[in-house]
């Protein structure tokens, strides 16, 4: 009969032996989500009993991470900022990072909601819904439309809305970037590809492989998308309205400038974690 404590170790292990850099929080991660217990269980119950239908899943969650399938594609969800959002192929897997874009952009949302009793978002390239519905969780005045090319993200973004009690002040939308998009908004937030295109080659494997190619390649300079942004910004954005994106590492000084040629001046800049700018906001 399998118990909880060694099935945990053996997890951990084989992860370790595999090279996996964070085996023991993945271990924890894949035993919890296929055997529904929790961190408590493995620490106070250690001899708890698995069923074999759940130890085989681990097992084979073991595997698939072993050939180097992210933990969360594995699971088939992620958290970001204190929602747990539904993953798909179509969808990129959001990231801590980019949270402090919705930091940035979060008090613009609250202070056009006190101007003018709502605030209309437009998220393009929403993915998962990830930062539109973050901004929705935080701000209840607030609406959001998510834009994204891809059938299954538009239908993983739906998902996840109902899911975290948005479904009404949420609404998704086929478009490619702006092309399907009618009204004026307060807020244009985006975490767009850019990525390089001969850098997505050198990407681990872990987000080369298993995240969509389309929401990593920004194009020969990865600047691409930025561009067709900041373009079609002043169009959309209410007078006092907002853009706000999440950029490279070293591309601070270029979207800025992308944005400034446009006709907007900077209105925020926030760092990730390590200290790295990640996100700008403009104003026009």
């Amino acid at each position: 009969m399998t118990t909880l404590g060694p099935l945990l170790r053996h997890v951990r292990t084989s992860l370790e032996q595999a090279g996996k850099p964070e085996a023991a929080l993945d271990a924890r991660v894949l035993v919890e989500h296929f055997t529904g217990t929790s961190r408590t269980d493995a620490i106070t119950d250690p001899q708890r009993p698995v069923s074999e239908e759940h130890a085989e899943a681990v097992l084979a969650a073991l595997a698939r991470r072993i050939c180097g399938e992210p933990v969360h594609r594995i699971i088939g969800a992620r958290e970001f900022y204190g929602m747990r959002l539904t993953l798909s192929p179509g969808t990129l897997e959001p990231r801590p990072d980019t949270e402090a874009l919705v930091d940035l952009i979060l008090p613009f949302v609250r202070a056009a909601a006190d101007r003018h009793g709502t605030c209309h978002i437009l998220d393009l390239g929403t993915g998962t819904g990830a930062i539109a519905l973050a901004l929705l969780s935080q701000e209840p005045r607030a609406q959001a439309v998510g834009a994204d090319i891809s059938d299954d993200a538009l239908a993983t973004a739906a998902i996840n809305a109902d899911m975290t009690g948005n479904t009404g002040r949420f609404q998704a939308v086929r478009s490619h970037w702006y092309s399907e998009i009618e009204g004026r908004f307060h807020i244009i937030v985006s975490n767009p590809p850019y990525i390089t295109s001969k850098d997505v080659l050198s990407l681990e494997r872990e987000v080369r492989d298993h995240d969509p190619l389309a929401a990593l390649d920004g194009g020969p300079d990865g600047l691409a998308a930025y561009r067709v942004i900041a373009a079609g910004a002043a169009q959309y954005l209410e007078e006092s309205g907002i853009a706000a994106v999440e950029i490279g590492h070293d591309q601070s000084d270029a979207v800025s400038g992308i944005f400034a040629a446009a006709g907007f001046r900077s209105a925020g800049r926030a760092q990730d974690l390590g200290g790295v700018v990640r996100a700008l906001a403009f104003s026009r």
